[in-house]
């Protein structure tokens, strides 16, 4: 008989029915199963219902898991996290004259806000601040995100660009800073748009999408051009500059001279790691740089065109051109050439390829008192570098490149952390700032005074800082499948670890990666890594192949028709783990998002043995179907066509979807999908699970296959609130199917 005052049982786990279509398609004579594709369709009847019964489903999970004796409650983990982003955040300073733009969020504000600081007329010699543009005053019901923002050059106004529901279909508005009213927009298709500014602030260049009715569907997404756009006027006579005939999966970059004379435009094909670039003199033929006739039509003439490389390229105040090129160097190095003439064979190695450490930036400045004129000499060259992803800064000389000798060749930095962007005044100055962070830092904003070399913190988050566990960070060597030694930082509570940093015990894991792209996953503070700490866990970021971590090679050496090794050195590191005693395969969970999706997606597929817990967030899953939905088509540089029948091969070898197994125990699986996602489309989550949950022998009680699906929020920026409660419930979700139960030392203030 039960007790009077029981609680209620808890619900039991039972997966929705889901139709299994005896569909297979030939695709250039391979014959691929596709028994959910009804499931794409997301507002059918069948996909709409199936989607609310797997919401009533995760539901019930998370009633059960309330009801549970162990484990962290939502209030107590809530607020820890909100404690550990109490500090807020603020970035590095862009100076245009005597104003100064910067973004800052308070700890409790949902978006960060662009703020301006400028003379205060009321007291001589002192600033104030102000707000200048704040998301949630646009929209106070936070799901209005910033995108991206660009001061004019004299810093008179600001082109800000916002979108809803995250979407990130941006639309562009012009702000007077004095004022703070609109003078232009809203200027729509503006997804991924540089602003340049042309002096004097009446034009600018941008990118913006042809018109939708211009363009068969599935291409609206695509068909960008460079345009010249006049402040104050309709958006429909801006004079297209460039772009009309090349790729339509074309990404733009655009950038001005501070003087107005020299126009950059770089193209690379979606997101293909090879970069075009071209150059015009906007004074050629005797032209002024402002005037109409040279703004839009100008005569642009090949920097690096064709070329298997990525290069960036700008214009110095010493009016060289610098280049920042990995051609001939995947590592990268810095060359520079004469602006009027521009080709590869003109150009002069200034800092050659490291053999290890991978070129981030540089900045020149001067080193002395007064900020100097157009054409003045730079006097020292600060290069940054990432070493194993730990940054480090270099100082050398900006005309033979050659590093100085002895201390002052080195900026010493406040740890093991990752440095990002060297800012300088556009007119010049001894000052550089950058950010920095490690895993138990908040970001902060140092100033490096090059005359000096003194180093200083220039800005701090404006919030309290939170006591963070006493934490060690190590890392950890693996070899992967085919001899190649692959890394991961290591992070544990100091006294879970013995005098060598070797584990006392194994514990709960969490192993985050992501493989792709060229992106590398530095150090940084994080709050869902130090809250999982705290409570006793062990937390791993994989740096894999696909990545940036070790150069252009590294990133190749994961891509295309080598993707499968990204996979290969994934299972390295959570062998290795194993291994050394770290966890065991009950305890370990993998964790990854979007490309990352795609990661966990190979790991729980092909090793359903190694891991005990999945979270898969915003996830590609389908590589047959992958190009037709979401910006899939400017991804085939990267994972492969599958229209290309070798290429389908390669595919078709690890699609996760492709590669379920009828009678696998498999891991206890979330997915964490998002309807405003118009990047990587909901599909792929919902053909996996339901492919799981039909083909899975584990229990529903102990190994459940899980949709977590929130609206309103798509792939990218998102309020506090709304990130907050995402990781509450990710991390409630791994520490339940792991044995984390958030006791001992620190992680008692994150207990039940």
């Amino acid at each position: 008989m039960k007790p009077e005052h029981a609680p209620p049982a808890a619900p039991s786990l039972t997966y929705p029915p889901a139709r299994r279509e005896d569909r297979v398609d030939d695709l250039h004579g391979r014959r691929v199963a596709d028994p959910y594709r009804w499931l794409e369709d997301a507002d059918s009847d069948e996909t709409t219902a199936w989607s609310a019964a797997q919401d009533d489903l995760y539901a019930a999970y998370r009633e059960r898991l309330a009801a549970g004796a162990d484990g962290w409650s939502s209030e107590a983990l809530t607020a820890r996290l909100q404690e550990l982003l109490g500090a807020g955040f603020v970035g590095a300073p862009a100076w245009r004259g005597e104003r100064r733009f910067f973004m800052r969020r308070e700890g409790a504000q949902e978006h960060a806000v662009v703020m301006v600081a400028e003379p205060d007329p009321q007291s001589p010699g002192q600033e104030r601040e102000r707000v200048l543009i704040d998301p949630v005053a646009l929209d106070p019901a936070g799901t209005t995100t910033l995108d991206a923002w660009q001061p004019s050059k004299e810093g008179d106004l600001v082109a800000y660009q916002v979108s809803s529901g995250g979407t990130e279909e941006s639309v562009l508005h012009i702000l007077d800073v004095a004022t703070g009213e609109l003078v232009d927009g809203p200027i729509d298709r503006a997804r991924y748009s540089p602003v340049a500014w042309v002096p004097g602030g009446e034009h600018f260049f941008y990118v913006r999408r042809l018109p939708p009715e211009q363009l068969p569907e599935d291409e609206r997404q695509y068909h960008r051009r460079v345009w010249l756009h006049r402040v104050g006027t309709d958006a429909s006579e801006d004079v297209e500059v460039f772009g009309a005939g090349l790729d339509m999966t074309n990404y733009y970059g655009v950038s001005l001279t501070r003087d107005g004379r020299w126009l950059i435009i770089s193209a690379s094909a979606g997101t293909a790691p090879r970069t075009d670039v071209w150059i015009a003199d906007l004074t050629a033929g005797g032209l002024d740089p402002r005037s109409p006739e040279a703004l839009a039509s100008p005569r642009l003439v090949d920097v690096a065109v064709g070329l298997d490389a990525d290069t960036h390229a700008w214009v110095g105040r010493d009016g060289r051109l610098y280049l920042h090129t990995d051609l001939d160097a995947p590592r990268g190095r810095l060359a520079v050439a004469d602006p009027s003439d521009p080709g590869v064979p003109h150009w002069r190695t200034l800092v050659p390829e490291d053999a290890v450490a991978v070129l981030e930036g540089v900045a020149f400045v001067d080193a002395g008192d007064a900020a100097g004129p157009e054409g003045t000499r730079p006097e020292q060259l600060l290069v940054s570098r990432r070493r194993h992803t730990v940054s480090e800064i270099t100082v050398h000389d900006p005309h033979t490149g050659e590093q100085l000798e002895g201390p002052a060749g080195h900026v010493a930095l406040p740890g093991m952390g990752s440095v990002s962007g060297l800012v300088t005044r556009p007119e010049g100055g001894r000052d550089v700032w950058f950010s920095y962070t490690d895993h138990t830092t908040v970001s902060t904003v140092h100033r490096l005074d090059a005359a000096t070399g003194d180093l200083t913190v220039w800005a701090a988050p404006p919030g309290a800082l939170a006591d963070v566990p006493e934490v060690r960070v190590q890392q950890l060597e693996a070899t992967s499948k085919d001899g190649t030694t692959v890394r991961a930082i290591v992070v544990a509570r100091a006294d879970a670890l013995d005098a060598d940093g070797r584990p006392l015990a194994e514990s709960p894991t969490i192993l985050y990666g992501y493989g792709g792209f060229q992106i590398s996953l530095d150090p940084a503070y994080s709050t869902s890594t130090l809250a999982w700490v705290e409570a006793g866990g062990v937390y791993v970021v994989a740096q894999l192949r696909g990545g940036g971590e070790e150069g252009e090679e590294w990133h190749r050496g994961g891509r295309r028709g080598a993707k499968q090794n990204v996979f290969d050195d994934f299972h390295a590191i959570a062998e290795q783990l194993v291994a050394d005693g770290w966890t065991t395969p009950q305890q370990l969970a993998c964790w990854g998002g979007s490309n990352g999706g795609l990661l966990v997606g190979a790991a729980l597929t092909q090793r359903p043995d190694l891991f005990a817990a999945v979270v898969c967030s915003a996830p590609l899953l389908d590589m047959v179907r992958y190009q037709l939905h979401g910006l899939g088509v400017s991804w085939t540089d990267e994972y492969g066509d599958a229209d290309v029948p070798h290429e389908l091969d390669w595919l078709l070898g690890y699609s996760p979807y492709h590669r379920v197994v009828e009678g696998t125990e498999y891991p206890a699986t979330l997915f964490t999908v998002f309807d405003g996602d118009t990047r990587v489309d909901p599909l792929h989550a919902r053909k996996l699970a339901a492919a799981l949950q039909a083909a899975t022998s584990g229990d529903p009680e102990s190994r459940p296959v899980l949709v977590r699906r929130e609206t309103g929020v798509g792939h990218g920026g998102r309020a506090l609130s709304r990130t907050v409660a995402l990781t509450v419930e990710q991390l409630q979700f791994v520490a339940d199917r792991t044995g984390l139960t958030a006791r001992g030392g620190a992680g008692d203030r994150g207990a039940a």
